[in-house]
């Protein structure tokens, strides 16, 4: 547990605090008290689970109320059947939406069963008034609902529902507020996600998520740099600093500061190993950072430039503000700082009015970037976009079938780099022991390439010299070398 504060030391007789950090322990002291007596009553730990969708911002947020969960008295679980069911939304795509709705129905069910069954959703989906109604209307059985500018009153909105039994609904639309020192229970002990700024002033086209994160605003970089020294003096010896764009980083604090200079504050933090970020926007990826990662000993060699479109004519309408000679220029000038970079990226398929040379356009991108790995997508049409409503929305039948060359194409270039890969020994954080294969763990190079080797749970967290025997597509079998 990070963060932790002994709940029973908190006065709750009187007023709760103004300071919202202080007022949020002081709810969570309320929940334990209550949740502490239902224990007694039903002799055993009431269970929660909590379902993320979504984004490593959404992980990260995830993290957070799993903390206050289990300070509060819950035993965290994987079942849905447990005593207390959260869903934080992703609503970047309609399918996260869907997959939610088919959860609730199947919540429905279980709450018949156990009628004391708590239910909470958050999350971008949340922050869609349309959204917000059709639950309000169509799923009653919800307890809590909220947001993603909120996050951090989960205790206090959690206790007015414990104590009034009602549907409690607190979505704001915006906010200026950043609390991020309240319990945290990390999924990995030896990684971790640290945020540096919330929101996205981009306004892409097909993208919703300016409208449910709100306008940009960073973190003080000192905060930021307490925080990593917290978690590496808590066994962290890798983080992954997360923005919607984190090039934006610092413009907007009183006393501005670029992202390659914060990048520098935390390059000199003791025992920090690793140092990754995302997601950084081809448009205004400066010359410092590219310099910064040059020169770096522990930041990591690997820069996720999402594409979204290789043709100029699809990304001007996209409102990416580059254009795909800008972004093979960029690419170019990144491979000549840093030769052995993996660059891995996002792509979209099927946007409105992408022609068969559109699509081209962005297979040669493919193959002159020659990517490590993408994260490919068939466009989805989110209510409230621009894109939403242009003409010329391409047929379902032509998307799957550009689709389904795109990742083709994708895999022969990925297994190209991978092959350049073998016989070299290579430093690996090792995550987790291998679920498929008895006696093996997994873990990850310093460009994000998955490595499978012989070894034990003991090497957990541990950085070790991996030999590279074998390429397998996206991964690597090895040997580790003593």
């Amino acid at each position: 547990m990070y963060n932790y504060v002994d709940l029973d030391t908190i006065n709750f007789d009187g007023e709760p605090p103004v300071d919202d950090t202080a007022r949020q322990f002081y709810y969570m002291a309320g929940c334990k008290e209550i949740i502490d007596k239902k224990t007694k009553e039903i002799g055993r730990k009431l269970t929660a689970c909590v379902k993320t969708f979504g984004c490593q911002m959404n992980s990260r947020d995830s993290e957070k109320l799993i903390g206050i969960l289990e300070e509060i008295g819950y035993m965290i679980i994987e079942d849905e059947k447990a005593d207390f069911v959260l869903y934080n939304t992703c609503t970047v795509r309609e399918n996260a939406n869907l997959k939610v709705y088919g959860h609730l129905g199947i919540l429905q069910n279980y709450k018949k069963k156990n009628p004391d069954m708590k239910i909470a959703l958050c999350g971008c989906m949340m922050q869609e008034s349309h959204v917000v109604e059709k639950i309000k209307k169509s799923y009653r059985f919800v307890d809590v609902i909220f947001g993603t500018h909120n996050i951090f009153k989960f205790a206090e909105l959690l206790y007015n529902n414990l104590t009034s039994n009602r549907m409690i609904v607190d979505i704001w639309q915006d906010t200026d507020k950043i609390i991020e020192d309240l319990p945290v229970e990390r999924k990995y002990s030896f990684k971790s996600g640290v945020n540096i700024m919330f929101g996205c002033n981009n306004f892409c086209s097909y993208c919703i998520v300016p409208y449910v994160r709100g306008r940009e605003r960073s973190r003080a970089p000192e905060d930021i740099v307490n925080e990593i020294k917290k978690l590496v003096a808590d066994g962290v010896v890798e983080v992954m600093l997360l923005g919607q764009n984190v090039n934006s980083y610092g413009k907007n604090l009183e006393n501005p500061i670029s992202f390659a200079d914060l990048l520098k504050l935390i390059e000199k933090i003791d025992g920090l190993e690793r140092i990754r970020f995302m997601t950084p926007h081809p448009k205004d990826l400066s010359d410092d950072v590219i310099e910064v990662m040059k020169n770096s000993t522990k930041i990591c060699k690997q820069m996720h430039l999402p594409l979204q479109s290789g043709s100029s004519r699809i990304l001007k309408l996209m409102n990416r503000h580059y254009t795909k000679e800008t972004y093979l220029e960029l690419v170019k000038k990144i491979k000549a700082s840093i030769p052995d970079i993996a660059i891995t990226t996002d792509i979209i398929v099927g946007f409105p009015g992408e022609t068969e040379e559109d699509f081209e356009d962005t297979i040669d991108v493919v193959r002159q970037v020659g990517y490590d790995s993408a994260y490919t997508f068939i466009y989805s049409k989110r209510t409230g976009t621009p894109a939403a409503i242009m003409e010329n929305q391409v047929p379902e039948n032509i998307v799957k079938q550009r689709f389904d060359r795109l990742l083709k194409e994708i895999q022969i270039v990925s297994n190209q780099n991978t092959l350049k890969g073998v016989g070299n020994v290579e430093k690996v954080l090792v995550e987790e022991v291998n679920k498929q294969q008895e006696g093996y763990v997994t873990g990850r190079l310093s460009n994000n390439t998955v490595v499978h080797f012989e070894g034990s749970m003991d090497l957990i967290g541990k950085i070790v010299n991996v030999r590279l025997n074998e390429a397998k597509g996206f991964y690597y079998l090895g040997t580790i070398e003593e």
